[in-house]
């Protein structure tokens, strides 16, 4: 057996090692670093409400952010507009999927036709975007504009609604009344070196998975990578779920995709512009539409997801991420 031969065989578990160490630096250095500013922001004052829109629903993404602004800079674009578009299908039919075979998720909480309708609009116009090859800077300080105008009004929507208390609530498990700026140093600290060194491992470890299958790196972006930056709303879904909670589910879902889209990909392409593959274009950015406008029915005529539907999506979810590697060996 010759020594490539070897070396090829050696380095294979290396690889899923280094992805899988890279995901999980990934999700503990996004919620330390979570645990860590809201800590900071609580301490300085700043409102509840500002907190949970701004710094909360930011540091959720942050892996997304990490791993689509590494990738792009290491001119990787399709594991960067792959893992957006990727874990904004695996969202919908996956992290509400699933949680749906568990407990039937209702629909009834206020504001979700209206972040439905967003969601779909956003939806659309990045796709519109992704069809001329490239989302360019302009395109990004548009996408990232819309984000803070939806942020702005949520804000308006949830004072009017008087959530505040909810909110309140939500960051007393995040940041303890007695924590000291040393322990908030610290998390601040872990957070930020952990999504750096768990980036750089993942984007790595996500190329050479692609080379090693002979697959192209935009399939591993929307697959492995997308599932992977997708846990931390899977396991809040399937936690929710299991307590009943299904409300939390839907918004977790809603909310998570209008930041990939507006954030992730509005903040990358300022910086680097995305050029966008054939294959997305024709293939993945309809599903990532379909996904999406499957959610309009849910949330204007049955008001719910059923065991029976989220069976189907988790099915769909499937046959999706087995097409996508087929397709990526063909390339």
């Amino acid at each position: 057996m010759s020594k490539q031969v070897l070396a090829g065989a050696e380095a294979e578990p290396m690889v899923y090692i280094t992805l899988a160490a890279g995901l999980l630096l990934l999700l503990f250095g996004g919620d330390v670093l979570v645990r860590g500013a809201v800590s900071l922001a609580v301490k300085l004052e700043i409102p509840t409400l500002v907190i949970g829109l701004t710094i909360v629903a930011f540091g959720t993404s942050a892996p997304e952010l990490v791993i689509s602004l590494r990738s792009a800079l290491a001119g990787s674009p399709g594991i960067a507009i792959g893992n957006v578009v990727g874990s904004n299908i695996t969202n919908i039919l996956l992290v509400l999927g699933l949680p749906a075979i568990i407990a039937p998720i209702a629909l009834a909480e206020d504001g979700v036709r209206r972040s439905t309708v967003f969601m779909v609009l956003v939806s659309l116009g990045l796709a519109f975007m992704a069809m001329n090859g490239v989302i360019s800077r302009l395109d990004g300080l548009f996408l990232f504009t819309l984000l803070v105008g939806y942020l702005a009004y949520s804000g308006f929507e949830a004072t009017k609604a008087n959530n505040a208390k909810a909110v309140t609530d939500e960051l007393d498990e995040l940041a303890p009344k007695d924590i000291k700026t040393g322990q908030i140093a610290l998390l601040l600290g872990f957070g930020i070196v952990g999504l750096g060194f768990g980036g750089k491992m993942v984007t790595e470890g996500a190329l050479d998975l692609a080379a090693m299958l002979g697959v192209a790196d935009t399939a591993v972006g929307l697959t492995i990578v997308a599932l992977g930056t997708s846990l931390p709303e899977l396991a809040t879904s399937l936690a929710a779920a299991l307590r009943k909670q299904t409300g939390v589910v839907i918004g977790n879902v809603l909310g998570s995709n209008i930041f990939n889209a507006l954030g992730i990909i509005g903040i990358t392409s300022m910086l680097v512009p995305l050029n966008v593959s054939s294959s997305i274009i024709n293939f993945d950015i309809w599903i990532m539409l379909a996904a999406a406008l499957l959610m309009v029915p849910v949330a204007f005529m049955t008001r719910r997801v059923g065991r029976i539907g989220g069976a189907l999506m988790l099915m769909a979810y499937i046959i999706y991420t087995i097409v996508v590697f087929r397709n990526g060996m063909a390339i």
